[in-house]
């Protein structure tokens, strides 16, 4: 029943029939006359502003006409009865109505409790306020699965001693400090500014997207109010315990689990799936074992059935279209704007004699690898520079010294290595140094949500195909055809993307949207095409997990 039908009915068994209602604020009526006069009423009870509850009689109902109103015996009675209905009505419109209203249409709950479910800033709980303000999260509420069993994630922080295999590193320990950033660094040797530097690992990417997701500011406790439902699954970190593993049962066992887990929960049946995602500081294919053959490489957990209903973020994505690349994780988390401006600023400031660099090792037992080449030119030449990683000279882990040798490069080669793309890209361009690419799997069908489009703003792509594609001087002579003007502006792009490549401060929150923002942006955007498929009544399941070899392939023209 409307509320205004309750009132007219409250009223009535008191006072006799009303007449249809005249609408005054929220509601007034216009009474019928009754068989006795009634006295001129000229005020009444006030009601809180936020009911704006006013009844309006007319004159004619309530003054009579040249004579002392007559107030016959039954007046009190009636008095007595409009007293209780107003106390009614002001009891029964201060509980929240909206509750006998609520519909559920499969997608959300029209409920206004609901409307603004609770979230998390700083690991402080803020209430919604009122719902007349526009819901600055509506179609950004995420939902963590933070019931997920700990052996999926913080069971392998508390074991970290055993997540070496596969890294240079004795103990990946420490490299779980400050939220998955490492260790603070104390010696920046001049060249990195303020204290937002960190010795973080390549492979601790899930722990710094989990953390920076506890505090992102759309969280719904309220699973069918989210837009998307992230699975802080560290499968990274899992997938480095058995990735060597002979015995494919074991190597797969925690992303079987995983899979039964999530597809019994009540969320999975909302899309089957197709609203979760999970992040990987490893490379997706990592997960991507097509074969049950000992020897083939990887995890199966991107072709079981249920996953192949996710979607996955990682450092590197796959051809299949379910999977997502993002940025690295570099040395810099800044927790204010003003780090990021003072950064880029002293990056524009720098001198830089080398005119092109190369930092890394060459891949002597890959014989499609361009390494040894680029390595040739960069001796060959009078303006090249190489640093050479495998050599005992500059440490190549040390972020000070790897800074040093970019912030005083033009442009910084960045040549495919174990895989097609590279952290060392992420650190150049943080340098201000233009990155030059020879894959187009290296960067730009790979970033998506955060680098331009056009590639040739921030970027220089030297093709090669095969190995012998990278003719005598290729890269030289490529490199001094660029103009001045040119490369002033592409080092301004360079620059400028910065506050979008870098995972900022968990505990902060910058005015610029930074690497995690965007990834979030992303995948929002991704899940809400699946919807807008299925209320066109199409299939979702068509082309969301096909492979698509278009990231490997050469463009026909360099723009």
């Amino acid at each position: 029943m409307h509320d205004s039908s309750k009132v007219n009915f409250v009223l009535e068994r008191h006072i006799g029939p009303l007449n249809p209602p005249i609408i005054n604020g929220l509601w007034g009526f216009q009474f019928s006359s009754p068989s006795f006069p009634l006295p001129q009423i000229k005020a009444f009870p006030k009601f809180p502003s936020l009911f704006h509850l006013s009844l309006t009689p007319t004159l004619s109902h309530f003054q009579a006409p040249m004579e002392k109103p007559l107030i016959p015996k039954c007046s009190q009675d009636l008095w007595f009865g409009i007293l209780i209905s107003f106390l009614f009505c002001f009891v029964f419109l201060s509980f929240d109505y909206s509750t006998f209203w609520g519909v559920n249409n499969g997608a959300s709950l029209l409920v206004n409790k609901q409307n603004h479910p609770v979230g998390f800033v700083k690991n402080q709980t803020v209430l919604s306020t009122t719902h007349l303000i526009p819901d600055s999260c509506s179609g950004r509420y995420v939902y963590i699965h933070d019931d997920l069993p700990s052996k999926f994630n913080s069971d392998l922080l508390n074991n970290c001693k055993l997540l070496t295999r596969g890294t240079d590193k004795p103990n990946l320990c420490p490299y779980f400090e400050n939220w998955g950033f490492g260790p603070a660094i104390e010696n920046t040797e001049g060249v990195l500014a303020n204290t937002s530097w960190f010795s973080t690992n390549q492979f601790t990417l899930e722990v710094i997207f989990h953390n920076k997701m506890k505090q992102y500011k759309c969280l719904t406790k309220n699973s069918t109010l989210a837009s998307a439902i992230y699975v802080p699954f560290y499968a990274g970190l899992d997938a480095s315990l058995h990735l060597w593993d002979s015995n494919l049962t074991v190597r797969d066992a925690s992303a079987r689990d995983l899979n039964d887990w999530l597809s019994k929960r009540p969320e999975w049946k909302t899309m089957w799936g197709r609203d979760h995602f999970l992040v990987g500081g490893r490379i997706s294919w990592d997960f991507r074992r097509q074969t049950d053959e000992i020897s083939d490489w990887g995890s199966k957990l991107r072709f079981l059935p249920e996953s192949l209903n996710m979607s996955m973020l990682s450092v590197e994505g796959s051809s299949w279209r379910n999977d997502y690349a993002i940025p690295y994780p570099t040395n810099f988390h800044p927790a204010k704007d003003s780090d990021v401006v003072q950064w880029q600023n002293r990056m524009r400031k720098l001198e830089r004699p080398h005119f092109f660099t190369f930092v890394g090792a060459p891949r002597p037992d890959q014989q499609n690898s361009i390494r040894g080449k680029i390595i040739d030119q960069c001796l060959a030449s009078s303006v090249g520079k190489l640093v050479d990683c495998s050599s005992g000279g500059i440490k190549c882990d040390n972020p000070a010294s790897v800074m040093r040798v970019f912030q005083s490069s033009v442009y910084c080669l960045q040549p495919t290595g174990d895989s097609y793309t590279r952290k060392s890209a992420f650190d150049s361009i943080l340098a201000g140094c233009i990155p030059v690419f020879f894959h187009p799997g290296t960067a730009y069908s790979q970033y998506l949500w955060h680098l331009p489009k056009n590639h040739t703003k921030y970027s220089v792509f030297i093709p090669v195909r095969y190995v012998e594609d990278l003719k005598e001087g290729l890269i030289e002579k490529t490199l001094v055809g660029i103009s001045k003007e040119k490369e002033l502006e592409m080092r301004e792009e360079v620059i400028r993307l910065i506050p979008k490549l870098v995972y900022a401060d968990p505990m902060s929150r910058l005015e610029t949207e930074d690497a995690f923002d965007l990834s979030v942006k992303g995948i929002l955007e991704t899940i809400e095409n699946v919807r807008k498929t299925i209320r066109e009544g199409r299939d979702p399941s068509i082309g969301f997990a096909d492979e698509d070899s278009y990231k490997y392939t050469f463009p026909k023209t360099l723009e």
